[in-house]
């Protein structure tokens, strides 16, 4: 499915968001702290959005994604930043060493993951102690009339939107399926700290159409 709509996801992620999704990815990068010379890993990479947005701060990183098509659209974009690696892999069994990184983000990628506690699970393997595993993932709104609206958009205008746009019809009513299967931010921050994760936290973005999650590794002595 990835492969098939990669052509189209940068341009349907700007349009269907309204350009919010930047916005998203610019705060994941800022929780980081401060960057220069740090390592990062950025799963599920897809184009490449968030890893460059990494690279532009100074951070080395390695993008890794499942998606050669995806992949193919992250590279140049790579080059242009500067100390950025693409790599093809999966997310169930990284190809990184033990504890060589900084930080492990991955941006609306850990829904497409078959297992996503052994997902959380491998990006903390990579993660070096004291170093953060960072989540951004779409989440669904509180409250009735801003609830029921956005369900409306998600439910019903995005995927007619999407498949119009992409010509994948079914794409785009994949994404609010998982959505709404999803966990509610708490039950996932919860999954976090099963892990062993601590000063876990999270942070819901425009009004909880997103969710931020954070935690770090501890001390493995």
């Amino acid at each position: 499915m990835f492969s098939r709509i990669a052509g189209s996801y940068d341009l349907l992620n700007r349009s269907l968001s309204l350009g919010i999704d930047q916005r998203w990815r610019r705060r994941t990068v800022a929780l980081a702290g401060a960057l220069d010379g740090r390592e990062v890993v950025d799963v599920c990479c897809g184009t490449g959005d968030l890893a460059v947005l990494f690279a532009e701060r100074g951070a080395q990183v390695v993008g890794v994604d499942f998606t050669p098509e995806m992949l193919a659209r992250a590279v140049p974009k790579g080059r242009r930043a500067g100390h950025t690696l693409f790599v093809h892999g999966d997310a169930m069994c990284l190809p990184i060493p033990d504890a060589s990184a900084d930080v492990a983000s991955v941006a609306f990628g850990i829904r497409n993951v078959a297992d996503r506690r052994g997902g959380l699970a491998e990006m903390a393997r990579v993660v070096r102690p004291g170093g953060l595993v960072i989540v951004l993932e779409f989440t669904t709104p509180p409250g009735k009339l801003f609830g029921a609206l956005y369900r409306f958009y998600f439910t019903q205008l995005l995927p007619k939107l999407g498949g119009i746009i992409s010509g994948d019809g079914d794409a785009y009513s994949y994404l609010p399926r998982t959505v709404l299967a999803w966990p509610s931010p708490d039950e996932f921050q919860a999954e976090f700290e099963e892990l062993g994760l601590t000063g876990c936290g999270h942070e819901m973005l425009t009004r909880g159409i997103a969710c931020l999650h954070w935690g770090r590794v501890p001390d493995r002595a």
